[in-house]
């Protein structure tokens, strides 16, 4: 990794207090809860961010934020749920780069790679490549 993803969350989670407006407290008392507890307290808090980031689909530093966390919980417990998690909302994020913080976007854009590769799914496109390559074609 070219970059710190915990730091990259907390640049990110400051940016986000423009962007959620009214629920900011309750995104501050989950983020408190989240970073200062582990196991089910911790996971759950994890859930209240990632749900709060559902309500609010257009807050980009947020919606960066929870990438970055649920890097955290990877590392944490590495379970495909959490690099399920991490695909679907960085392959969210990266529809579209308007409005978005460049350094957020390249950040994202790697961890997403790390996503797929745990899920094994860069080992799959080469397997793929290499049956195609193997494949009898027409008249072979």
């Amino acid at each position: 990794m070219r970059f710190d993803p915990a730091l990259a969350a907390q640049n990110a989670f400051a940016l986000a207090e423009s962007e959620l407006g009214s629920s900011w407290e309750l995104a501050v008392a989950l983020e408190e809860t989240f970073s200062s507890n582990a196991g089910v307290t911790g996971r759950k808090a994890y859930e209240g961010l990632l749900a709060l980031a559902q309500q609010y689909p257009s807050a980009h530093s947020f919606q960066a934020f929870c990438i970055y966390i649920t890097w955290q919980q990877v590392t944490e417990e590495t379970i495909a749920r959490h690099f399920e998690t991490g695909l679907k909302l960085s392959e969210a994020y990266l529809v579209s780069h308007e409005d978005k913080n460049p350094g957020d976007i390249e950040c994202v854009t790697e961890l997403h790679g790390s996503f797929r590769a745990g899920l094994g799914l860069e080992e799959q496109d080469e397997l793929q490549v290499e049956f195609k390559r193997d494949t009898p074609k027409g008249g072979d």
